[in-house]
């Protein structure tokens, strides 16, 4: 069975993600599942070069690096010591950047792929960090996250060059049909995008994809659609979304050495012991109630909302969902 390309992009990042060695793009190929099906060694580098542009589009930029000490060959790795934040956090980049792994993770069929992809890169000989994060990435429900099957849909329209047609909601309940070129995914505190080309409007626009409807289809030729050189994907994202109104400040206690997302986003206003654990009182700026319900969700035990009243409320009931739907054993 051909694997997806929002698959193939995950093997790719826990490969990157799983070792501090800088990987030729040859040994990618031979380790990472997904690439085993380019036809030819030309079809490989074509395929490994749209990879890496949508990484990096995504927020995750590749390291290159020589792959040993007295070697000029080149090699790739994401450097986890420079992005990496600690349990669910990940990084402020990775949480973003391994977004298709992360968003996907509950998925029994994808948790089963991460182990594969690692028995994997150790069996080619791949040094494999023991303490990888990505292993011990717990699922939130997903009622909390976007669409998994849009995602999908809409990645593999966009690898393969197809238009696209799907409901999108504006404001309320209503849909409306749109008709799109798509361009490319972008994640944008917290949130995914599709940027494109709306053919009945004919002028560039960008889609909260968590407000596109289920049914996405693609159609048109192969190979049709294609990003101008000229435009930055992440620079429409976030000149469209700059726009948008800060809604007011979070306090957020967060715990010693957790939350890293957290304090990068706001401002500490003194440390203070919670429950016998050492911590930091954070203020924390709301630019979307959502996305920061879903991150300190995440983080559980470690953080603690102490206004407002709402958003903590909102944060309790995303506990209580994992709870409810989380299976204990004796």
């Amino acid at each position: 069975m051909a694997i997806s390309k929002v698959e193939r992009l995950m093997n790719l990042v826990i490969a990157l993600l799983s070792t501090r060695q800088f990987l030729t793009a040859e040994r990618i190929g031979d380790s990472v599942a997904g690439y085993e099906e380019s036809a030819s060694d030309e079809a490989f580098s074509r395929m490994f070069e749209r990879d890496k542009n949508e990484l990096r589009d995504l927020g995750i930029p590749l390291e290159i690096g020589p792959v040993g000490r007295f070697s000029s060959v080149e090699g790739y790795r994401i450097n986890r010591d420079a992005y990496e934040l600690p349990d669910i956090d990940l990084t402020s980049a990775e949480a973003a950047a391994v977004a298709v792994a992360v968003q996907l993770w509950e998925s029994p069929e994808l948790a089963n792929a991460v182990e594969g992809a690692l028995l994997k890169l150790r069996a080619a000989g791949v040094h494999v960090e023991p303490e990888n994060g990505v292993a011990s990435v717990p699922a939130v429900p997903a009622r909390t996250r976007g669409s998994e099957p849009v995602l999908g849909k809409l990645l593999a329209a966009i690898d393969a060059g197809q238009a696209v047609r799907f409901p999108h909601r504006t404001s309320g309940d209503e849909y409306t049909e749109r008709d799109v070129q798509p361009w490319g995914v972008v994640t944008h505190h917290g949130r995914w995008y599709l940027v494109g080309h709306d053919n009945a409007r004919n002028a560039m626009r960008t889609f909260r994809i968590s407000r596109i409807g289920d049914r996405v289809v693609a159609y048109g030729p192969v190979n049709a659609v294609h990003k101008p050189d000229d435009v930055d994907l992440r620079a429409v994202v976030t000149t469209v979304t700059g726009q948008l109104p800060i809604t007011g400040s979070a306090t957020v206690w967060v715990a010693k050495g957790r939350g890293q997302e957290i304090r990068r986003l706001g401002a500490i206003m003194e440390d203070r012991e919670l429950g016998g654990r050492s911590g930091s009182i954070v203020e924390v700026p709301i630019r979307s109630r959502d996305w920061l319900a879903r991150l300190l969700t995440g983080l559980g035990p470690d953080a603690l909302v102490l206004a407002p009243e709402d958003l903590r409320d909102n944060v309790i009931g995303r506990l209580r969902s994992v709870l409810e739907q989380t299976e204990v054993s004796a």
